[in-house]
């Protein structure tokens, strides 16, 4: 099996420009919800399972034809056993059906540490969850930007690095450690923009334990009140303001 396969061109400029400026324009851009290594980054998140994602895409439609593509179970094939991905895959092959979604924006200089996705574990309440796989897509990255690879492990040993570019996407084994190295140059205050999926499979009793659909940011309150506001009657969210 493939430890991690990527897309040059996954999406096409106007696509990823589209999707860049509704995420980066967003009221919710804060201080990352993150803890840890993430902790001088930037962003906002959403936990959805597969019952929100509806109501996930009608109160933020510009994530539409993102979510369609690379939730795709065809766009991680290149994961799957080699004979699955020959014959296709097995019946009853386990599909993810709860997710964290993350804005990830990076300043030059700025590294997120080692470590193994694992946001959804407290929440459903299952010791040692990872995801079955973890997608990026790289919204921005500086054009004379240098460095900022996301370098993969297992076990501490190199399996891969990938050189971001705009509109590539990625997907990587879930259980991988994985690091993003600071980049330098680039135009000053540019920001590395991307957006990561981080895709789990859970049993019924756990899927319960999630909410449908939460967004996690620390903006202020005001972009709280607006939200509710402007929010459709029936695309059900709920708001968790990070302190």
């Amino acid at each position: 099996m493939r430890d991690f396969v990527t897309r040059r061109n996954a999406f096409s400029d106007a696509e990823r420009v589209a999707l860049r400026d509704a995420l980066l324009g967003s009221r919710f851009v804060a201080r990352s919800p993150l803890m840890g290594t993430f902790r001088a980054s930037r962003g906002f998140a959403f936990i959805f399972t597969h019952e929100g994602r509806a109501a996930l895409e009608q109160r933020f439609p510009f994530l539409g034809p993102y979510l369609s593509r690379v939730l795709d179970p065809q766009s991680a094939r290149g994961l799957w056993p080699w004979r699955e991905r020959w014959w296709g895959a097995r019946p009853g092959r386990p599909r993810p059906n709860a997710y964290y979604l993350n804005l990830l924006l990076l300043d030059a200089g700025t590294e997120v540490g080692r470590h193994i996705d694992a946001t959804l574990q407290e929440p459903s309440g299952v010791p040692g969850a990872t995801p079955e796989h973890v997608s990026v897509l790289y919204l921005q990255v500086p054009e004379k930007a240098r460095g900022g690879a996301l370098h993969l492990l297992r076990d501490d040993r190199t399996v891969g690095e990938v050189k971001p570019r705009p509109g590539m996407l990625v997907h990587f084994r879930g259980d991988l450690q994985h690091e993003v190295r600071p980049f330098t140059g680039g135009t000053p205050g540019e920001q590395r923009a991307s957006l990561v999926c981080e895709q789990y499979t859970f049993p019924p009793e756990a899927l319960a334990r999630l909410p449908a659909l939460r967004i996690q940011s620390k903006a202020g309150f005001a972009a709280y009140l607006d939200a509710q506001r402007e929010r459709p009657a029936d695309a059900r969210a709920e708001l968790q303001r990070e302190e």
